[in-house]
């Protein structure tokens, strides 16, 4: 016999007992999208290589490192399993001229892949729920999609996660800043490790982003961006953190937030808790004006951000927080000839009424029918012989609690069922 075949590293199955959860966050997404007026857009998985290099910057990590880029063997093509959703979300808005008549407040869901280490909380392939606002250029857009955030994880019953904010400012202020940095770690060659030595002249501030340990004093005692903010970018920070406290946003200022795409400028943010270990960042994004342009556009401000589905689940499981009940109401046992179509009927007549039911199939005893009622969860077993057939009638019986059986129609059975769900 051969080997069974197994899903590859990092990318799981959501199994069906998992798929509740999924689902119930969602069905939450959704609704607090809408209440924002935000529009669903959906772009395909797969783009060309060179819309991620020319985005996200060829000397990242993403890029260099993790992104699972190929040729198409039909036509030679370089293509390119999508890392992030801006990229794409730009693209699309560019290709079909989304912003030709106004602004445009835009959200997309799904799976993104990176070639990365699998450990919890990071996966090969992770799904996303990302928002992108184009065409608005001021703070009040900035602070809008803190705003929504801090709302979701109300709605979701979150807590402990915090804001850290920083700002990149202007292209300006940031080529300043930029040299004095590299002016810094120059000055210190032998501190740093063969990474910062690679991009220490094609992307300094990358440096800032290094996980590694022995160059934390180093990156700590370097030069801060803000020191050479230019009265724009000033402006445009002091705008979100005064629009923050209007709206009670509690954050800290974080000056070594850079993230690690190369499209942002001036406002970034991350939502981050210590609840999941060493993947504490489960939110994160600020502004890109430039990327529209440089993806070929006509230049258009825009900021957006992205949260990891996979890390927000995690962290609803570590706070206890349940999920909706999403079990059938009733499970119907039929034996019989003339019971099996009077069960249909009732199945029927139960879901044209909006409530869930499980039809037994495969036959079987009565027995080894109300253990299957029993294992799928629903709250009551409907019971159905030739007898009750023949009556028009249904024998109920509690799953999950101590209640006595009860015989009803049709009709009573679903205002029953209705009254209790």
């Amino acid at each position: 016999m051969s080997t069974p075949l197994q899903a590859i590293r990092g990318m799981n199955d959501i199994l069906p007992e998992h798929s509740p959860r999924w689902q119930h966050f969602e069905s939450v997404v959704r609704d607090w999208l809408a209440a924002y007026g935000y529009h669903e857009i959906r772009t395909p998985i797969v783009e060309q290589t060179a819309l991620f290099k020319r985005a996200i910057g060829e000397v990242t990590d993403i890029v260099e490192k993790e992104m699972y880029a190929f040729e198409d063997a039909l036509n030679g093509e370089q293509l390119a399993l999508r890392p992030e959703g801006t990229a794409a979300c730009v693209r699309a808005v560019i290709q079909h001229n989304l912003l030709y008549n106004a602004p445009q407040r835009l959200w997309y869901a799904g799976p993104m892949f990176r070639h990365e280490r699998p450990q919890k909380g990071r996966y090969r392939q992770f799904h996303q729920v990302g928002v992108e606002s184009l065409g608005y250029a001021g703070p009040d857009m900035d602070v809008e999609h803190i705003v929504m955030t801090a709302d979701l994880w109300r709605r979701l019953g979150l807590t402990d996660i915090t804001l850290e904010l920083n700002t990149l400012g202007s292209s300006e202020s940031r080529a300043r800043y930029r040299t004095r940095l590299i002016a810094y770690f120059e000055a210190q060659p032998d501190l740093l490790d063969e990474d910062a030595k690679r991009r220490l002249h094609s992307n300094p501030l990358r440096i800032l982003d290094s996980k590694n340990p022995a160059m934390q004093a180093l990156i700590d005692a370097a030069p801060r961006l803000l020191d050479d903010l230019d009265e724009d970018s000033i402006a445009h920070f002091d705008g979100v953190q005064s629009l923050l406290r209007a709206n009670g946003i509690d954050y800290r200022i974080n000056p070594r937030l850079v993230r690690g795409l190369d499209y942002y400028n001036y406002t970034v943010f991350e939502w981050v808790t210590d609840k999941l270990g060493a993947q504490g960042t489960v939110c994160a994004g600020g502004r890109y004006d430039s990327l529209i342009g440089q993806i070929g556009g006509k230049p258009a401000p825009a900021c957006g951000y992205a949260m990891g589905v996979e890390r927000l689940l995690a962290l609803l499981d570590e706070a206890g927080i349940a999920t909706p009940d999403t079990a059938p109401a009733a499970y119907i046992v039929h034996q019989g000839d003339a019971a099996t179509p009077f069960a249909w009927q009732v199945a029927r007549a139960l879901r044209e009424a909006g409530l869930a039911a499980v039809l037994h199939c495969g036959g079987g005893s009565f027995k080894s029918q109300m253990k299957k009622a029993d294992a799928s969860g629903a709250h009551y077993a409907l019971i159905i012989g030739d007898d009750e057939a023949a009556a028009g009638h249904i024998s109920l019986k509690p799953l999950r609690e101590a209640a006595e059986q009860a015989h009803c129609s049709t009709a009573q059975l679903i205002d029953l069922l209705k009254a209790r769900k």
